[in-house]
């Protein structure tokens, strides 16, 4: 294995990660864009809590639906 092929092969990788880098950076905050950069979708910080619902409320939830639909049926 040639060892400066090596290095040299990894310094171009790492050129080319710099202009990246700064071409990313550039854009975000760049004086003249007042653009805001989100992140995606699936990189949040915070676990979102799920099925927050008491037993109590899902049976308010259960038989104000079957009103709701009791309701609908008549109507039709």
């Amino acid at each position: 294995m040639d060892l400066a092929k090596l290095v040299s092969d990894l310094a171009k990788e790492r050129d080319r990660l710099s202009r990246a880098v700064k071409a990313l950076l550039g854009s975000a905050s760049s004086p003249g864009s007042k653009k805001r950069v989100s992140r995606p979708k699936g990189s949040t910080t915070k676990k979102r809590k799920r099925g927050g619902l008491t037993p109590e409320g899902r049976r308010r939830l259960s038989l104000a639906m079957k009103k709701r639909w009791r309701e609908r049926k008549m109507k039709k």
